[in-house]
């Protein structure tokens, strides 16, 4: 029972992951009449963005008890305490611990408990928030893990996260036996820094072998996709699933961030243009039909004409078809904010180059599969997904959930058909 509570949630695909674990937790000890806001602090915007809901819903709840959580509470919990809309304010380790909610429900915190955050950086444990169905109900989300150890320059997400923290794999095993049971056909692996996954735990097992470890173990899962990875710590035996177990999907999206060596140091990555290069080839072998996303950054602090011109050569030397451009935006108390930056004009002109680009890169793939036979998981009556996740809208209903072999009959800009 939902008891009257609102949440909403900005971000992530981790933070819809821990609304769901809130909104079960929350309904479980009967709150009633709260608000809950998910924050995100990706980038500058994102926090701002955070501020305007908190005081958009205020204005539409000014009865209610206006709870404010996630990433941007955590990292700043005192700047969003004194906005005068906000009654309580939870970090992100505090979020997902039912004895909160507990209090939260019975009315035990008090003036002095307005603000529980503790220090992220102290967590050495991701709790298992086993919620059974978070996604469409063709596709549901499973968190792996948290946090992240790695200190990129222009990134503050490890101070509201903290530091990484795998989930047993026996633990992922046994939930995403249940969510195949419940009648899910595809499954995504979620986290902060997927690839840095085991590293916390007992002999130290790769995301490979937990990949291996899930196909093996449930062999009715019938897709196993991964969400954006670091390709420098891709592991052999996650290779060796690529090239063998067609269960898990082509399609990989990758966190390269920019095409110049000289900003990747400067960003304080851990891969160089070549690497990114190499890891698509070898993939490619590997699975012919793969496609790949990525994250770049448009305008990082010192970079040039050509260092920005890398990023544009770097989509057509990986093959990238999916991209999420990022105009570069300054957070406070990380070293790219001390470095000489680039002027707003330069990078949002940078970032609309990348977008067209990117356009142009998808419709390319899109338009080079009609006529074309694809498996569809249908995430609803007439759209569904390609196996490489591009979008398919039918003529005619298909049943929701299930997996449906379709030949491609067209492709506009932005999506495949079938008629």
């Amino acid at each position: 029972m939902e008891n009257n509570i609102k949440f909403s949630t900005l971000g992530c695909r981790l933070n819809s992951y821990e609304t769901e674990s809130m909104r079960n937790m929350a309904g479980t000890v009967g709150l009633n009449n709260a608000v809950v806001i998910n924050t995100c602090a990706v980038t500058h915007q994102a926090v701002s963005k955070s501020r305007q809901e908190i005081r958009r819903l205020r204005r539409e709840n000014p009865n209610s008890t206006l709870i404010v959580t996630g990433c941007a509470a955590q990292i700043d919990p005192m700047g969003f305490s004194k906005m005068g809309e906000v009654d309580f304010v939870l970090g992100n380790s505090e979020k997902m611990r039912p004895e909160i909610w507990s209090n939260l429900a019975s009315g035990a915190p008090v003036e002095s408990e307005r603000v529980q955050v503790d220090d992220i950086m102290s967590i050495s444990e991701t709790a298992s928030h086993l919620i059974d169905g978070f996604g469409t109900r063709s596709r549901a989300y499973v968190q792996i893990q948290n946090g992240c150890d790695h200190r990129c320059t222009f990134c503050t997400i490890p101070f509201g996260r903290g530091n990484s923290r795998s989930v047993p794999a026996g633990v992922v095993v046994e939930q995403i036996k249940r969510l195949v049971q419940k009648g899910y056909n595809e499954i995504v692996l979620t986290g902060v820094d997927l690839t840095s996954w085991g590293a916390d735990l007992p002999t130290h097992p790769k995301l490979g072998n937990l990949i291996t470890r899930i196909l093996r173990l449930v062999p009715d899962l019938n897709r196993l996709r991964i969400s954006s990875i670091d390709s420098i710590e891709v592991d052999e035996e996650f290779l060796d699933a690529i090239a063998t177990e067609r269960r898990l999907m082509p399609h990989f999206h990758l966190s390269l961030q920019h095409g110049d060596d000289l900003i990747l140091k400067r960003m304080k990555r851990r891969h160089l243009r070549a690497d990114a290069i190499l890891f698509c080839e070898q993939v490619r072998k590997l699975r012919p039909e793969v496609t790949f996303g990525a994250d770049i950054i448009a305008g990082f602090p010192t970079e040039s004409d050509e260092h920005f011109e890398n990023s544009i050569k770097l989509v057509e030397e990986c093959g990238l078809t999916w991209l999420h451009i990022f105009p570069y935006s300054k957070r406070d108390g990380t070293p790219a904010a001390r470095m000489p930056q680039i002027d707003g004009r330069t990078i949002k002109s940078r970032a609309e180059l990348l977008r067209s680009l990117g356009k142009k890169v998808r419709s390319k793939h899109l338009k080079e599969q009609i006529g074309r036979k694809h498996k569809v998981l249908m995430e609803s009556s007439v759209l569904g997904r390609t196996e490489q996740f591009a979008e398919v809208l039918f003529a005619s209903p298909k049943q929701e959930g299930s997996i449906v072999d379709a030949t491609i009959s067209d492709a506009s800009n932005s999506q495949l058909m079938v008629y």
